[in-house]
């Protein structure tokens, strides 16, 4: 695999998967494009010898909908069907097997509103209202605390600070 290089090929060769059991909504293909404008196409795309897509159909949507005609590509050494079936899936579903650090993930949402409060943090594929479940977990209420009657979204203590929506 030390061989592996990366290519520019033309969308128009490139082949989706016909059995690709992962599914993109419209939201999450908008989500990619806006990545992919925000930081560039950083991750290839995976396909074989014959241009079809192992890994990466929501990357293409994404540059399609941006208008690219060409992306990135890396072509994987020869494999068997299920070899190329089994690694599509595991490409998606690895990285669901994650979780989070709670605590870490809040310092590094909190840092990047703090560095450049004109970022659009829900490039972080995060939403306002999952950054505010985050915190709450991270902060949950103290008992003795009359503020926390009344708990204010992280979207409220960031204008409160002066940051813009």
């Amino acid at each position: 695999m030390k061989d592996l290089k990366i290519e520019i090929i033309e969308i128009s060769k490139l082949k989706p998967w016909a059995n690709n059991a992962r599914t993109h909504s419209k939201k999450q293909i908008k989500q990619i494009a806006a990545s992919i404008t925000e930081y560039g196409f950083t991750n290839p795309v995976l396909i074989d010898d014959k241009g079809n897509i192992i890994a990466g159909h929501g990357r293409v949507e994404a540059a399609k909908l941006l208008g690219m005609d060409t992306v990135p590509c890396i072509t994987l050494p020869p494999m068997s069907e299920a070899r190329k079936r089994a690694y599509g899936i595991a490409d998606n579903k690895l990285a669901l097997n994650a979780g989070w650090d709670l605590d870490m993930l809040s310092l590094e949402l909190e840092g990047i509103v703090l560095d450049d409060p004109s970022f659009d943090i829900e490039l972080t594929g995060f939403s306002f209202g999952e950054i505010d479940l985050v915190m709450d977990e991270v902060s949950p209420e103290e008992p003795d605390n009359p503020e926390d009657d009344l708990p204010m979204l992280w979207s409220e203590q960031r204008a409160k600070l002066g940051f813009p929506a």
